[in-house]
């Protein structure tokens, strides 16, 4: 069995559910940052979650691979999220090979200080790859699907730090896509970018959405709108709205919904 069998049953049948969230609380030392959060997030589809500032969605974003760990005093206090019917929060499960299969791509880009190609390597050498045949196969796969590889091809051994910043985000799409995960989570993945990289990255989300699931933490309504599937309206810890994309800007159901669509407040 593979390391990543271990963690989560054969990726052959996937349920149409990849991220099924159940009474979820979740608490910064005392203070409940998340109330009661119920949530499906289907496979192949881009679900963006939008909300005001400190709504709780990027801290719901890092509940699914348990990133929140790292912060001290911060705990789940109620429910579950579980991963293709698997809980991530049980004792059992590994969370370095959880991040593996939930990857995660960052508001500022965070390539390593390293060459290109060791950056998209990364994760499969940390896995125990050595097969040099099998790298370069899985570098230069990686690189095409984030649209990098005509780019960077003659210069894979310099330094990713060398890239623009909208190559730096690429860069590091394609070190996540590299082993394979189930999901992709983004936090605000264009926020520092300028329009011509942010339609390169939105399309990469597009092209992509046929192998991972995406979930992208958005304040820009225009790019929820343009990217996702589904979308999540937050506001002060709780989900107020979850519905198809189309549906949420044309004709939400609720009124602070529309509300903050039209920027009324937020």
């Amino acid at each position: 069995m593979s390391e990543h069998q271990e963690i989560f049953p054969s990726h052959e049948n996937l349920p149409d559910v990849m991220v099924g969230i159940r009474d979820l609380c979740f608490n910064y030392g005392s203070s409940q940052a998340l109330k009661h959060i119920n949530l499906e997030l289907k496979q192949n589809k881009v679900t963006a979650f939008i909300g005001p500032s400190g709504c709780g969605k990027s801290t719901l974003l890092r509940c699914i691979n348990r990133m929140n760990d790292e912060i001290p005093g911060t705990r789940v206090t109620q429910g579950s999220i579980r991963v293709e019917g698997v809980d991530i929060y049980d004792r059992s499960v590994d969370v370095v090979k959880l991040r593996r299969d939930v990857g995660m791509v960052f508001q500022k880009s965070n390539p390593f200080p390293r060459s290109i190609y060791e950056n998209v390597a990364f994760g499969l050498r940390m896995r125990g790859e050595k097969n040099k045949v099998v790298l370069d196969q899985v570098v230069e796969e990686s690189l095409k699907d984030s649209a990098l590889w005509d780019e960077v091809k003659d210069r894979l051994q310099e330094s990713a730090l060398g890239l623009s910043g909208g190559q730096q985000q690429r860069l590091c799409i394609a070190r996540t896509i590299a082993v394979k995960p189930l999901v992709v989570l983004m936090d605000e993945p264009c926020s520092a970018l300028d329009p011509i990289a942010t339609a390169k990255v939105e399309e990469l989300i597009y092209n992509l959405k046929k192998d991972y699931t995406f979930v992208v933490v958005t304040h820009n309504m225009q790019q929820a709108s343009r990217v996702s599937d589904e979308t999540a309206f937050f506001f002060m810890g709780e989900l107020i709205e979850f519905s198809e994309t189309r549906r949420i800007f044309s004709n939400p159901k609720l009124k602070k919904t529309e509300d903050y669509i039209s920027g009324r407040f937020g």
